[in-house]
Parts: structure tokens; C-alpha cells; sequence
């Protein structure tokens, strides 16, 4: 069993000191985690309060806001709304096209 000590990190947002306790350390060995924080506790909270920060989309107790994208069926030309923001260079099927790709067992990998 590992001997853990307090350690100061500093904060990549604020540039501020934090301690990252032995106990949390424990934690993060007992839990498998690989990566030391990075953010105080303050940043990490003001992070995950931002509608679509952290992990979860933001927990500002609403729901995560949902992006709706316009953009037009490499398919079949009409213009159609998906619920991601394309990559360039990447075609973007409708819900039609993209269901008839998969369905003839196609590889797009458009949605």
C-alpha cells in the first residue's frame, strides 16, 4: 500500500496553489485514476457550472443544452438539422439517408 503525503499543485486555469490531500490521493488509487487534478477547486466548479463544462454537460441543475446544427444531406441535397456541429470535410447525411446507409449496410460514418 502506497504512503500518501499532501502534495501542492497548481491550478491551470488560475495559476493558483491547491492541495491535493492524501486522502484524495487514496482516492484516486483506490478509483484506478491515472491523472493527478489539475484545477482548484473553485476553477473545477466554475468549470462544470458552464452550460456544457465538465463531463456531464454542465450541472447547473437543467438539462444540457442541445446543439442543433443546420447544415445540408450530402445525401440528398436537402437541408436538414443534426444535433452535433459537423467536422470539416466530413459528409452529414439527413435522418433518412443516414438511416438507409445504415440499413444497406453501408460504412458512414455521418449521422
Amino acid at each position: 500500500m502506497a504512503d500518501f503525503q499532501d502534495r501542492v499543485l497548481k491550478c491551470i486555469d488560475c495559476g493558483s496553489d491547491f492541495t491535493f490531500t492524501a486522502g484524495e490521493q487514496r482516492f484516486y488509487d483506490e478509483k484506478g485514476f491515472t491523472n493527478e487534478p489539475r484545477r482548484c477547486k473553485s476553477c473545477k466548479a466554475n468549470r462544470q457550472d458552464r452550460p456544457g463544462g465538465g463531463r456531464s454537460g454542465g450541472r447547473s441543475g437543467g438539462a444540457p443544452q442541445r446543439v442543433e446544427t443546420a447544415t445540408v444531406c450530402a445525401g440528398c441535397g436537402r437541408e436538414t438539422t443534426v444535433p452535433f456541429k459537423p467536422t470539416q470535410g466530413r459528409a452529414v447525411l439527413c435522418r433518412e439517408c443516414f438511416q438507409a446507409s445504415k440499413s444497406a449496410g453501408t460504412s458512414a460514418r455521418s449521422y
